[in-house]
């Protein structure tokens, strides 16, 4: 005879397990069973707003806002920040570009809260990029941190 089985309460519902260096979020509901929620897929480099702010100012990396134009407008973009969107076609071939066609130049991405750029970050990585950096605060501020606004960092207006 097996025990009954025991009701999972909210606690016992969301899980958090690392595995192979990701963050995986595991969340049991009645309906569907376990969803996997994949977060942090990037492996590389990071750097706070101010870090990268630094970085920047010093030549050693080169900052890419990789949100939409909208974005750019409603917020600014990071001082010394290059755009790109990321929505473009051609996107990995107009940053080779801009990085004169050294995969190996130090890249540092920026999105609104970190997101994109942890995506953007594992495929650039994939397209041959060595030096990818991904600022998970973002520009508006995410679990990571506070956000290059909410630091008072500057920006210039688009």
């Amino acid at each position: 005879m097996t025990a009954p089985a025991e009701t999972p309460t909210l606690l016992s519902r969301r899980r958090v397990l690392l595995i192979g260096g990701g963050a995986v979020a595991v969340v049991a509901t009645a309906a569907t069973g376990l969803i996997l929620a994949r977060r942090d897929t990037f492996r590389g480099a990071e750097m706070t707003p101010p870090e990268a702010l630094d970085a920047l100012r010093a030549g050693k990396i080169m900052l890419i806002d990789i949100r939409r134009p909208d974005e750019w407008m409603k917020t600014g973009v990071a001082e010394g920040a290059r755009t790109l969107d990321l929505r473009r076609d051609d996107f990995v071939e107009a940053l080779t570009r801009m990085a004169d066609g050294d995969l190996n130049r130090p890249v540092a991405l920026i999105c609104a809260r970190g997101v994109r750029s942890d995506r953007t970050g594992t495929r650039l990585t994939d397209a041959g990029f060595t030096q990818i950096i991904d600022i998970p605060e973002g520009m508006l501020g995410s679990r990571a941190g506070p956000g290059w606004l909410e630091r008072g960092l500057p920006v210039t207006l688009r």
